[in-house]
């Protein structure tokens, strides 16, 4: 029976592992993402039913909108031209802001965003702002949560258990969903996603950002005040799911040129 389960559990993991066409890089895929995106729509909604959402004709509100339109637009013109308008399948974009102290943005599977008004003392500007967007965004379209859910799937119940776990919906699943999400979560300055998925969404968000007009080059004094907001509070970075804001600007600054590429200004 060991072996049985063993064998399932290998073959699922096996077949659930698929490219990702933004990344090129190889991801464990255990939920397919027409599920996570139901699932994120449905929890989207319950969380701005419950939260302070700011009304869409105040001017921070209306700058997230905008930078998120610009952004998405930019986003679509591209895979579209790479021949990859596939990646945006069942994406319904979104974009609001939301009343909080906390120093957080996400973005949900299917293109639902958030940005909290306790980021926007850091961001400072539009740039600066459409850089963290743009990173939560590569979140989304890299499936980082569904990566991060299908790991937690395969540690916590095994490859076996999927089918079960899926079709009850159960306060795990949502749970585990949020988790992956990182909704609400309060640990660091962003998502706590992996370092390496950081630092993914931190290369494809600079060059989603300039493809939208916006200087990619905001993004050094970006963390720099990341930093300095965290006063240091900080682990070590091998104990933490965060690169280090030292180790994230040395990345960005030697991503600068490939982000430049994509950059053309545009005028509000």
């Amino acid at each position: 029976m060991k072996k049985i389960l063993l064998f399932t559990i290998v073959c699922s993991c096996a077949v659930a592992c698929s490219r990702n066409a933004v990344t090129g890089k190889n991801q464990l895929l255990l939920v397919p993402e027409s599920e996570m995106q139901t699932m994120a729509a449905s929890q989207y909604k319950d969380f701005l039913d419950s939260s302070k959402v700011v009304n869409p004709s105040v001017k921070d509100a209306a700058m997230v909108r905008r930078i998120g339109q610009r952004i998405t637009t930019a986003i679509t013109n591209y895979y579209k031209g790479q021949g990859k308008a596939d990646v945006l399948a069942g994406y319904n974009w979104d974009y609001n802001l939301v009343e909080s102290n906390e120093v957080n943005a996400w973005c949900m599977p299917g293109g639902k965003i958030v940005v909290y008004t306790g980021l926007l003392p850091i961001t400072q500007n539009e740039a600066a702002l459409a850089v963290v967007m743009g990173h939560e965004i590569t979140h989304a379209l890299a499936r980082h949560g569904s990566e991060r859910m299908s790991q937690g799937i395969a540690q916590q119940f095994g490859g076996a258990a999927l089918s079960a776990l899926l079709a009850n919906k159960s306060q795990g699943v949502q749970s585990l969903a949020m988790t992956a999400y990182g909704v609400g979560s309060n640990y660091g300055v962003i998502l706590p996603f992996s370092r390496n998925q950081e630092y993914e969404a931190d290369q494809f968000g600079l060059n989603f950002a300039a493809m939208a007009g916006y200087n990619p080059q905001e993004a050094i004094p970006l963390w720099q005040r990341m930093e300095q907001a965290g006063g240091g509070n900080r682990p070590p970075e091998f104990l933490s799911t965060h690169p280090s804001e030292g180790n994230r600007i040395a990345r960005l600054q030697k991503q600068m040129p490939e982000a430049l590429k994509y950059y053309k200004p545009v005028s509000n």
